[in-house]
């Protein structure tokens, strides 16, 4: 398998999670302002959507998005743990959290990251980025390390890289201690630290 990157992005959960069952992968980094891969290659010719993450199978299959990307991974190898089992409650509110990080904390940052936005625009964003930080926030607020209890799963892969954008545009993690601690925590498991270190993030 192949993961079409780009450092610290999404798709960082995606290698998260490769590295959490141990998957026999590569990684190309993509620089998507001009569609070409590190090699060279043409990246809309391997995933039309233009964004990461993109994971390539040796057959030649291309699998985008990145919640469809973690759900195959975790469903290949239930051994890991990384999704609970189907039709289990624990496995809907996993999805719940999955999609909340996708559909609202992500999509919240889009303007702190996106070139010309206006300073006006960028206040905008982080109070919404706040909003989904206070939900998370009370969601870990019981104590738990995890989204669902005693369960480290794909939600938890894509929470941690969204939220720990953070620290990169300026918002400070520390108003939020359960979610800062989540992050910082995370951010010590094995296979996140090789994730971290294979895409040049430690430092």
């Amino acid at each position: 398998m192949k993961l079409y990157y780009k450092p610290g992005a999404c798709s960082l959960a995606s290698h998260i999670v490769l590295q959490e069952i141990g998957a026999d992968f590569e990684i190309e980094a993509v620089d998507t302002a001009v569609g070409k891969t590190e090699t060279g290659a043409d990246y809309a010719a391997i995933n039309p959507k233009r964004y990461v993450p993109a994971l390539q199978f040796t057959d030649g299959n291309v699998l985008t998005e990145g919640p469809a990307i973690l759900q195959f991974l975790a469903d290949s190898h239930p051994e890991t743990g990384l999704s609970p089992s189907l039709g289990s409650m624990e496995r809907a509110r996993m999805h719940e959290q999955l999609t909340y990080v996708s559909s609202e904390m992500h999509k919240a940052f889009g303007p702190l990251f996106r070139e010309g936005s206006t300073d006006q625009e960028k206040d905008r964003a982080k109070e919404n980025v706040g909003r989904t930080f206070d939900t998370v926030e009370s969601l870990l607020s019981d104590g738990r390390e995890t989204v669902v209890p005693n369960c480290f799963s794909i939600a938890d892969a894509y929470l941690f890289v969204v939220a720990n954008w953070a620290n990169f545009t300026g918002i400070d993690l520390d108003k939020w201690p359960n979610l800062s601690a989540f992050v910082n925590r995370t951010a010590k498991r094995p296979a996140v630290q090789r994730a971290l270190e294979a895409e040049g993030l430690l430092q």
